[in-house]
């Protein structure tokens, strides 16, 4: 399974991530090991979904990056 994932960081931003072992990506984003959250942990995961394909996943997370994404993730999500 593969996995797109929002998380909440300590500044009230939100991370979109993808990944093949969510709960290891997680404990990485929370113990500092990830560039980008390095500086907003702890994160918080608010919300996840699983795909059978790595294609669909990395379609979605890029979706979710983009401006009509943020707002169905604003609306949907949070």
């Amino acid at each position: 399974m593969y996995y797109v994932y929002i998380l909440k960081l300590r500044n009230n931003k939100y991370y979109t991530g993808s990944t093949s072992d969510l709960i290891g990506r997680i404990k990485k984003h929370n113990s500092g090991n990830v560039i980008s959250t390095k500086a907003f942990k702890p994160v918080r995961l608010i919300y996840y979904s699983a795909f059978e394909y790595k294609n669909k996943a990395l379609l979605f997370e890029k979706y979710l990056k983009t401006g009509s994404g943020i707002g169905f993730r604003n609306k949907r999500f949070i």
